[in-house]
């Protein structure tokens, strides 16, 4: 029997380059209103492991969770888009 193992795989745009092999990346949702099914945009910011600082501002990624690299980065940089 085989077991697999769900990863979690999101895609965002990079909002922040300040850090060290650290971006932030916003990840974008549409969401509809329980009550009145209006739509609207939700957003949330992560901070990805990018060893090589090789992403600027602005470039969309995909990135996938991972390992703890410190006490908030918990996502690395699988590809770029």
């Amino acid at each position: 029997m085989t077991t697999h193992t769900i990863q979690r795989i999101l895609k965002g745009e990079v909002v922040s380059t300040k850090m060290d092999k650290t971006l932030v990346v916003r990840v974008d949702r549409t969401v509809v209103h329980p009550k009145y099914g209006k739509r609207y945009v939700q957003s949330k910011k992560y901070h990805v492991h990018d060893e090589h600082n090789g992403h600027t501002l602005g470039d969309v990624v995909v990135f996938q969770a991972s390992r703890p690299y410190s006490k908030t980065t918990r996502w690395r940089i699988l590809a770029q888009r």
